[in-house]
């Protein structure tokens, strides 16, 4: 069937190029308002600005000073803290390691008194911990005061001072937790020797302290009568630690653990 157009007939579509005209028409109708709200916002904040200057400056300038402080503070103040404190605890260390090495039982305890309170004018351990508590040093100060009170049968002393030290030293943080059971213990106080040991042998597993802490936590349950507990953690040496000095013991106590179920 043939086909044909009307006479006088006009398509519909607008030619291209009044289209494309409309296109740029709108789209510059849109980029004019997007504009005229960038604009609107921009003299809002700026007129909010002129409103709040003065506060505004006040705590950038609050924020560049602090910042000035605590630069200063870390430069003139902390740094040479933190070097005359290690070099005051230099003799106190020396101090503790001789006692340590010692094998009379007076001359041990003599040294121990020496690391603490210093001797010929020169800082102890209790000097350095009260004089420089911010610093690494006063901190690790705290350690050595703990464990020499302890030495010395002063377990009070040594809670306080191993209780005012921190630390995330793979051995240091344990020693110093079991170190604080251990003097629970002597002062006749087992239950709360043994949470001390529980922490101790919960920190940084290794196969020094932690073997050393779950036996004595073990032992420490059987003396509570916490049977369940003290197979638990004699067991875990057994299995887990076998090749430590604690496996040569543990199957005494684990077998009264065990009857006592």
């Amino acid at each position: 069937m043939a086909t044909y157009n009307k006479r006088g007939y006009k398509p519909k579509t607008k030619p291209v190029k009044e289209e494309v005209e409309e296109f740029i028409d709108d789209s510059e109708s849109t980029t004019a308002e997007v504009f005229g709200s960038l604009d609107e916002g921009a003299n809002k904040a700026e007129e909010w600005f002129e409103k709040n200057q003065k506060p505004v400056i006040g705590i950038i300038v609050g924020v560049l000073v602090i910042a000035l402080l605590y630069l200063a503070y870390n430069k003139f103040v902390a740094e040479p803290a933190e070097a005359e404190a290690a070099n005051e605890l230099v003799l106190a260390q020396d101090s503790f390691t001789t006692a340590l090495e010692a094998t009379n039982t007076s001359v041990k305890d003599s040294l121990y008194m020496v690391a603490l309170e210093g001797k010929n004018g020169k800082y102890g351990l209790l000097d350095v911990a009260d004089n420089y508590g911010g610093t690494a040093a006063g901190n690790l100060a705290n350690y050595y005061a703990g464990m020499s009170y302890l030495e010395v049968k002063d377990y009070q002393k040594a809670i306080s001072h191993l209780q005012d030290f921190s630390s995330d030293d793979q051995m240091l943080a344990p020693l110093a937790k079991g170190a604080i059971g251990d003097a629970f213990m002597q002062l006749g106080q087992p239950e709360e020797a043994l949470g001390y040991y529980e922490k101790a042998a919960g920190l940084n597993a290794n196969d020094f302290t932690t073997p050393r802490f779950l036996f004595k936590a073990g032992v420490t349950a059987i003396d509570l009568g916490k049977m369940d507990a003290a197979v638990k953690y004699l067991t875990k040496v057994k299995e887990e630690y076998g090749a430590s000095e604690y496996a040569n013991q543990v199957d005494l106590y684990l077998g009264r653990a065990q009857a006592g179920n």
